[in-house]
């Protein structure tokens, strides 16, 4: 018991001594580095999804085929069902969570229904037609604020 006692008390008296050492104009500096570069395709952080003018791309053909309104209205229902959906791509995120980040677009429902996300191991571009087809989930939170009431997951693209 009195071994990580002293072993805290150490840690504590070198911490404080090392804050002493610090000058106060020191600490209340921010650190500033350069920016890092983007991957290429990534768009700005913080940016929202691209406006490409009006969107009209016609539903996906099969049984599992639905619209973004209507994964986003269905969705409880669409819980870990496959779906096949066809829109425009109006954001493209890259290899964050060694995933890339898909939002589409086909010009059904309205905001903020009128936008599904997408996970996918392939590529694209912003303002390419695909089909996708992948996993409904609902509710996912990935942390860190990253919440989402509907996604489409590990989908495989058509172009």
């Amino acid at each position: 018991m009195m071994k990580p006692l002293y072993a805290l008390l150490l840690l504590t008296a070198f911490a404080d001594s090392a804050l002493a050492a610090t000058p106060p104009a020191e600490m209340a500096k921010p650190v500033v580095s350069a920016p890092a570069e983007l991957p290429q395709g990534h768009v700005p952080v913080g940016m929202r999804p691209a406006e490409l003018g009006a969107i009209k791309v016609a539903k996906a053909k099969g049984k599992d085929a639905r619209t973004v309104a209507e994964v986003n209205a269905k969705r409880l229902e669409l819980k870990d069902k496959t779906v096949v959906v066809q829109g425009k791509v109006v954001k493209f995120t890259e290899a964050v969570m060694k995933k890339n980040w898909i939002h589409l677009r086909d010009g059904t429902g309205v905001e903020p229904g009128n936008d599904v996300l997408v996970t996918t191991s392939e590529q694209t571009k912003v303002g390419d037609v695909v089909t996708v087809k992948g996993t409904v989930r609902v509710d996912k939170d990935f942390g860190m604020g990253y919440a989402y009431k509907v996604l489409i997951e590990d989908a495989v693209l058509q172009k």
